[in-house]
């Protein structure tokens, strides 16, 4: 039998990254798997005041810093909620403030600042140990990532590949999503999305024995509710109105080919499990703000799943 532990949306958090490393020596897996959208969503500049004092806006509390173990008291909390803090002046902020495709610049060199420290980590901590780590970026999660993930000696990029993950058991991935109201990077209209699962489908060897990684849940799953938004993008009847926003493509795919196991994330919100037929379906939604990692580990028998977990820590 193989044990995986499986994570996902973790959008820049350090203390879930390092949390999902530790989870195969705590829970005593052997594969980890993260399932998309392991990047932040925001820089939070740390202005400096001068006289070793910093002004910082974190989550709309102002925060005013003094010396430097402050300060990097303050660093260590912006990286565990998933921001990056960016060092600057009030001459810059006003300039960032003119130029968005400076500050673009700015968060995409934090961002792949943060998954290089992260490779270097995993390396770290697993090189010699045999856990197998497989990544496939999500919706959120810039193309220049997959280059820093390629160079890694633990992690393995499985974005759109097959791979045996578990001796009679091969696992497809993807971390593309159906649309979305806010044009992330990896998006594409559900015949696309059909295409691309059914290129990863016919490259198995035996369907029914597989585990999909999709970062995206299947359509009225139940693991896919989200709040309506109105045209502002703001949540109707105060978030109460929940709606499916999964892929119909995913849905339809499963349907057919009933794989044994199918991993999702994409919505933090939609932590559970659910059939689809014979399919067992996971999503272990996301706290990362929180500093809390969810995840699901799920133990494989030869053809069924022995049995499974939610987990949260």
């Amino acid at each position: 039998m193989t044990t995986i532990f499986f994570a996902t949306d973790i959008h820049g958090s350090d203390i879930c990254w390092n949390k999902f490393l530790n989870a195969g020596k705590f829970y005593g897996a052997q594969v980890l798997i993260l399932g998309g959208d392991m990047t932040g969503k925001a820089v939070v500049p740390v202005v400096e005041q001068g006289a070793g004092k910093y002004n910082v806006t974190l989550l709309e509390q102002q925060f005013s810093l003094h010396g430097p173990d402050e300060l990097a008291e303050m660093v260590k909390k912006i990286r565990s909620r998933g921001y990056y803090p960016y060092l600057t002046n009030p001459d810059e902020l006003v300039e960032l403030g003119r130029d968005p495709d400076k500050v673009n610049k700015i968060f995409l060199q934090q961002v792949l600042k943060v998954v290089e420290e992260w490779m270097a980590i995993a390396a770290r901590k697993l090189e010699g140990t045999g856990m197998r780590v497989y990544v496939a970026p999500g919706n959120d999660d810039q193309f220049e990532v997959d280059d820093l993930l390629r160079q890694s000696q633990v992690v393995t990029l499985a974005e759109g590949e097959v791979i045996e993950v578990a001796a009679g058991h091969e696992m497809i991935a993807s971390g593309w999503s159906n649309p979305t109201p806010w044009n992330t990077h990896r998006e594409q209209p559900e015949d696309q999305l059909a295409l691309r699962y059914q290129a990863m489908i016919s490259r198995l060897k035996n369907p029914q024995s597989a585990i999909y990684n999709i970062h995206v849940p299947p359509y009225a799953s139940n693991l896919d509710e989200a709040p309506e938004l109105d045209e502002q993008l703001r949540p109707k009847y105060a978030g109460n109105a929940l709606i499916p926003v999964g892929s119909t493509a995913l849905r339809a795919a499963i349907e057919e080919h009933q794989p044994l196991l199918s991993l999702h994330g994409h919505i933090h919100e939609g932590r559970g499990h659910a059939r689809i037929g014979r399919t067992l379906c996971i999503n272990p939604g996301s706290m990362y703000e929180q500093g809390v990692l969810q995840g699901a580990l799920v133990t494989l028998g030869r053809d069924k799943v022995e049995q499974f977990v939610l987990t949260q820590g």
